[in-house]
């Protein structure tokens, strides 16, 4: 007698989103990148057939980060990987494009001025036919002065813009809005918060088909149980049927990772934590790996090697 393995049938879904626009739709992307649209937990695709294998349509993605400037802070694996490109970040983006990246993620620094943010956004945008992120440095009176006037320079591009969090989204979403372009809505790893500031934002009258969702999270060793934890029951009120939590998750483990002690230090430790170069790359693969399987619809990472084992590990679960 057959066994009848059970089904969940969840009343809600993930919306469905894209970044970016091609020459058609009134940017200049060579591709773009849609993402969400999951109709149960992630990979459990035996409740949901249609979704499985070749057939997934909208299947987790990872951008690249570069930086306006070159960083003084990263690792300096990071620095012997990419080499000179962190000094260009028009070259930078090609060699993250040539390492695998589908999208690119430029962070700007408070040392840019509105035309330095407008001119390297659109060297970055001719660099690459890839969707583009763009977050501001952090700080609420800075991003607006840069991240404003980015939106108006590339009307059309659908760019992503970030990061909103509650002191800072009025400004972004206004001219997110304005511009056609998308937001980032970054909450400090609690559900209701992460719900509030959706609903914020929606209420602005931005659509809901452009707001990605930032839960934020920790790295490996360092918090990504709490972040994980967010992460799933953020999916759960999904697919519950909660209209605000139903938005595709972004996070950033290549951040998170890369500022541990493990990734960070490689003379003065433990002859057991093995080797430097390997041990960074694991923390930031494991990491990233994690919080896919939570429901991550794009991972932002920082080193080639992570991108092509984290791709690795997305295929296997969808496959499996």
């Amino acid at each position: 007698m057959p066994i009848e393995i059970p089904k969940d049938k969840w009343p809600g879904s993930i919306k469905s989103i894209t970044i970016g626009a091609t020459s058609a739709e009134g940017g200049t992307r060579a591709k773009i990148i849609t993402i969400g649209g999951g109709t149960t937990m992630p990979y459990l695709q035996f409740d949901a057939p249609v979704l499985s294998g070749d057939e997934a349509p909208n299947k987790p993605v990872i951008a690249i980060e570069i930086k306006s400037h070159k960083p003084e802070d990263w690792s300096p694996l990071l620095a012997e990987v990419w080499g000179e490109a962190m000094s260009d970040p028009a070259e930078w983006a090609k060699k993250a494009e040539e390492a695998g990246a589908d999208l690119i993620v430029l962070a700007l620094t408070v040392d840019d001025s509105a035309e330095d943010a407008v001119r390297v956004v659109k060297s970055v945008l001719s660099a690459t036919g890839l969707p583009l992120i763009v977050w501001g440095p952090g700080q609420a009176e800075k991003d607006n002065e840069l991240l404003v006037p980015v939106s108006e320079a590339t009307k059309g591009e659908k760019l992503v813009l970030g990061i909103c969090e509650d002191k800072n989204y009025r400004t972004i979403v206004a001219t997110a809005m304005a511009n056609g372009h998308l937001v980032q809505a970054r909450a400090p790893m609690d559900v209701n918060l992460s719900k509030q500031l959706n609903i914020l934002i929606s209420d602005m009258g931005m659509p809901k088909d452009r707001i990605l969702m930032d839960p934020t999270t920790g790295a490996l060793g360092y918090g990504i149980e709490y972040g994980y934890s967010v992460m799933e029951r953020l999916r759960l009120a999904a697919l519950q049927g909660d209209a605000m939590t139903q938005f595709p998750m972004i996070v950033t483990p290549g951040f998170e990772a890369w500022k541990t002690k493990e990734s960070k230090v490689g003379e003065g430790v433990p002859e057991a934590w093995g080797d430097w170069t390997a041990r960074a790359i694991n923390w930031e693969t494991i990491t990233a790996t994690a919080l896919v399987e939570s429901g991550a619809d794009i991972v932002v990472l920082r080193h080639p090697e992570s991108v092509k084992r984290v791709k690795g590990a997305i295929e296997e679960l969808i496959t499996a």
